[in-house]
């Protein structure tokens, strides 16, 4: 297994020096930042694969890589300050996300669902793993995952990837990118707070009134998306009735794009 060190990351905003290494199989690049962070490592330590064995996706799922895939995971030590709004790290993460694979293009088709799937024309083309531990010695483990060449054939799902909206899909460009965007948007928490991180997601989520259907522990809603609470929780608009989401799989509910008969689709 091969390890190439990439240059320190560059950019205006940058809230530290990423340490990016470059793996051409792991088991998961989350595994290797969580085994690092118990080891002691600092902030700023990134992994990417270009082929992972054991990839781990949400809600404990696998997440199926169809080769050419995105498989970036970062290492974070939040200060105090940072650790008092820890559900902020998934809107933060959300936008570096979206910019990373945007390269500074604009387009209603690239959109983040609550909170921070990435998607193209309503399918899905990545998503996002956020782990935190360590107590004292806190750390943040967020694992991005995106199709990029191909998407991966899953019954009821219909998914995208990053090639058929533009060229500029390498592995390692689309990394480095993230991880500006990354530093960019942790800068942004740090001096405007959360108010400014939700003002830049909601500029890049899906519009106001997209069908969305939610699976809250075995009860499904359905209804259109209304935006986020001042805390960041997903405002369901229920035939006039808004309900205020917390935590549940969120689906773009469109019948065209994942089969909602059920209430469920298939997992990552």
């Amino acid at each position: 297994m091969a390890e190439r060190v990439a240059p320190r990351g560059s950019g205006t905003d940058q809230s530290s020096d990423w340490r990016l290494s470059c793996f051409d199989e792991l088991p998961s690049t989350s595994d290797l930042c969580l085994a690092k962070a118990e080891e002691g490592e600092a902030d700023g330590f990134a992994a990417l694969a270009f082929h992972q064995t054991s990839p781990r996706g949400s809600r404990g799922r696998l997440w199926s890589d169809p080769g050419d895939s995105l498989a970036l995971s970062v290492l974070l030590r939040p200060d105090a300050n940072e650790r008092k709004q820890p559900g902020a790290w998934a809107f933060i993460a959300a936008l570096a996300f979206h910019d990373g694979l945007a390269s500074g293009r604009e387009s209603s088709r690239l959109r983040i669902k609550w909170p921070n799937d990435i998607v193209l024309d309503g399918r899905k083309m990545g998503g996002i793993l956020v782990e935190a531990g360590g107590g004292a010695a806190a750390w943040l483990v967020i694992g991005f995952g995106a199709n990029l060449v191909a998407s991966p054939a899953i019954p009821g799902r219909k998914l995208a990837s990053l090639a058929e909206w533009t060229a500029s899909c390498q592995p390692r460009a689309v990394a480095e990118r993230i991880l500006v965007a990354l530093a960019h948007w942790r800068q942004v928490f740090r001096t405007e707070g959360f108010a400014a991180i939700r003002l830049a997601w909601l500029e890049r989520s899906l519009p106001l009134g997209a069908p969305l259907v939610v699976n809250g522990g075995g009860h499904y809603s359905k209804g259109r998306f209304a935006g986020i609470g001042e805390d960041g929780e997903l405002l369901l608009d229920c035939n006039g009735k808004v309900e205020r989401v917390i935590t549940g799989e969120v689906l773009y509910g469109d019948p065209t794009v994942n089969a909602l008969e059920t209430g469920r689709a298939a997992g990552h």
